[in-house]
């Protein structure tokens, strides 16, 4: 009965977050924590031909926890990136972390749960080996993201990547547990 309980509570506070945005920020999406090396080639390389960055330039800025520095979320060409992409348009998402150093490979992934509201078609590739800075989707609504380099087999619809750098890292492994929550978020909005 405790733990319906939380999970009610749990969903009332996602929904209040994700109803007040990350929050306005002046600093530009060009910031110096962004800049890539080949990072972002390998990942696009990694991911196979139909997963290349868009032509169109889809990205969207992503921040660890709620005044976070701002990463740039370059997403691939394909359906499950630009479902996500036109969802966080109509309204940015704050998505929480419930297990972040509790369960397999915690030390090298992270997981954030996508409201069930959002319909998000899948197309799962096996992977058995992430660059860091990649990111996935999973069902049920889960968006998974590799901060360190990994050997994890799994299948996972390839959704995206992060220009891999050091503050990128430290963003990820120093995102605060929002407090009265017991969790953290990761802040995505769209870059326009």
């Amino acid at each position: 009965m405790k733990k319906r309980l939380f999970v009610i509570l749990s969903l009332v506070l996602i929904s209040g977050v994700l109803l007040a945005g990350c929050g306005d920020s002046s600093e530009s999406s060009s910031d110096s924590h962004i800049k890539g090396d080949n990072a972002s080639a390998d990942n696009a390389s990694a991911a196979g031909a139909e997963n290349t960055p868009s032509q169109s330039g889809t990205e969207l800025v992503a921040r660890f926890g709620e005044e976070g520095e701002p990463f740039i979320l370059h997403l691939y060409k394909n359906d499950t990136a630009a479902a996500i992409a036109k969802h966080v348009g109509t309204s940015d998402w704050n998505l929480p972390i419930y297990h972040y150093d509790d369960y397999d490979n915690w030390e090298v992934m992270q997981y954030y749960d996508i409201p069930s509201r959002y319909e998000i078609p899948s197309a799962p590739e096996k992977i058995t080996e992430e660059k860091a800075g990649t990111v996935y989707y999973s069902e049920p609504n889960r968006i998974i993201l590799f901060y360190k380099e990994a050997k994890v087999p799994a299948e996972y619809t390839p959704v995206g990547y992060f220009d891999y750098t050091e503050g990128f890292l430290d963003a990820v492994e120093k995102n605060p547990v929002v407090e009265g929550w017991g969790n953290k978020i990761i802040c995505i909005s769209d870059s326009k």
